[in-house]
């Protein structure tokens, strides 16, 4: 039985951390996704104190619903791959920190995206300088029992599970795997997600969940803020791959509707129709 969560940064900005966590239940949902991006209030996060990491987890307790999963999402902002050693180094201390306060929540995947390089120019040492870092992080969460997964991007570097599975070659380590945004690969046409989903299916720990327009020749796509049904995302047939491969993962909604008036509204439909296509596809969901 696979279970149905959603990112942070879909639901209500002002919320406090309990409020948040009742609310993804009433919704039907089984877990949040912590979000680490790049504003300073959710970098600060790294820093808790063991009073606030107790806090959260007696409030996900209480509520019912866990904290599975971290968007690591601030390493555009310092970048694996980065030429300046001060970010390169910058990055990895990041992500020392993220995996000690995932291991102190009991935050199964930690996402981190696939860019070697966001705001900068990618080039061949980027590249290199993103699998030696990464080869430190994994070796760090290796040894804190906290699986890395690398997200399937909306950029050229990493699109695919396959990609994932190119890096892997330069990182053995089972504590490395794949998060596949089926929105991300079915929006490159030179990817077949359900190909992609079946090759790499080996190395899948979790599944993001969202709807994305097709790159063209005329066209760079839409990444993010497509509404469910309104995309070139093919669910029930993705979810029926899935099924017929045995997935029994965690599937997680992501919308970035945290401050839209009608965020509330976004949820309810998005889980609705999630959840319908995951139920015609023969995907039993885990009720809360």
């Amino acid at each position: 039985m696979a279970r149905l969560g959603i990112n942070e940064k879909s639901l209500p900005f002002q919320l406090s951390w309990r409020e948040k966590l009742v609310f993804a239940k009433q919704q039907g949902f089984s877990f949040i996704e912590l979000s680490i991006d790049e504003s300073d209030e959710r970098i600060a996060r790294l820093d808790w104190s063991d009073n606030d990491i107790f806090s959260l987890l007696k409030n996900s307790y209480e509520s019912g619903v866990s904290i599975d999963t971290m968007m690591l999402s601030a390493l555009r902002k310092f970048p694996l791959g980065s030429q300046d050693p001060v970010l390169y180094d910058a990055a990895y201390r990041m992500c020392q920190k993220a995996i000690i306060l995932a291991k102190k929540l009991g935050i199964r995947n930690i996402q981190i995206a696939g860019y070697d390089e966001y705001y900068h120019a990618k080039t061949a040492l980027t590249r290199e300088n993103f699998i030696e870092n990464l080869q430190r992080v994994v070796d760090f969460a290796a040894a804190n029992q906290v699986m890395i997964a690398i997200e399937t991007m909306d950029d050229d570097f990493i699109n695919s599970i396959n990609k994932i599975r190119k890096i892997k070659q330069n990182i053995s380590s089972p504590w490395l795997q794949a998060y596949p945004d089926i929105g991300n690969i079915s929006a490159w046409p030179q990817v077949n997600p359900g190909e992609d989903l079946t090759d790499g299916f080996e190395n899948i720990v979790s599944v993001h969940v969202k709807d994305t327009l097709v790159v063209t020749e005329n066209t760079s796509g839409k990444f993010k803020n497509v509404p469910f049904g309104t995309g070139n995302v093919e669910f029930l047939g993705l979810f029926k791959t899935l099924k017929r491969l045995g997935y029994q993962g965690t599937f997680t909604i992501e919308m970035w509707s945290e401050r839209d008036k009608d965020c509330v509204d976004q949820v309810k439909k998005a889980h609705d129709f999630i959840l319908e296509l995951l139920t015609q596809a023969g995907i039993l969901i885990e009720v809360v």
